[in-house]
């Protein structure tokens, strides 16, 4: 949701955010995803049909998951550019590498290694929250005090319904 939010503000284009979590699609229609589709919906369909059958310029895959990296790269249109930003520590991926070749992607890699970059991009965001530029109070289903950090943890890897972010605050 906040990637949508981030492209959003960048310049004005037709953004599609795609989940299998329902709090997911409804913080991203909150951040100003054009449209929210789930894994169930005709994604390939709906997107060939609003690029008339070019595919998505620029994909990013967040979820660190194989199936929706190769979905990505299906909804990339030739020249298109695939972004991984999803965390895929998890073990090896396959890909298919023909249609990649096929399409001449441009696949970037969104893990920054460098300790000064990251965390110029840590301050700026602060920065920009601290400014009011950039609004993350949509994104916070839960608080927890400092107190109760286990349950916030317990939360954040169960995701329990209606649950999106926690907050942990100090006492």
């Amino acid at each position: 949701a906040l990637v949508v939010r981030l492209v959003r503000e960048d310049r004005p284009r037709r953004v599609f955010a795609v989940s299998r979590r329902a709090e997911a699609l409804e913080a991203a229609r909150r951040m100003g995803a054009d449209e929210a589709l789930t894994y169930d919906d005709d994604i390939r369909g709906r997107i060939a049909e609003a690029t008339d059958g070019r595919m998505a310029d620029v994909v990013i895959e967040a979820t660190g998951a194989q199936a929706p990296l190769d979905l990505a790269a299906e909804l990339t249109r030739v020249r298109g550019r695939l972004v991984i930003a999803g965390y895929h520590q998890d073990g090896p991926r396959t890909v298919n590498l023909q249609l990649w070749n096929w399409r001449g992607l441009d696949v970037v890699n969104a893990h920054e290694r460098d300790p000064a970059v990251y965390t110029s991009g840590m301050e700026e965001g602060v920065r920009r929250i601290a400014a009011g530029t950039l609004d993350i109070d949509p994104l916070i289903s839960h608080t927890f005090p400092l107190a109760e950090i286990d349950r916030a943890f317990i939360a954040a890897s169960g995701r329990p319904s209606g649950f999106f972010k926690a907050v942990v605050r100090p006492d």
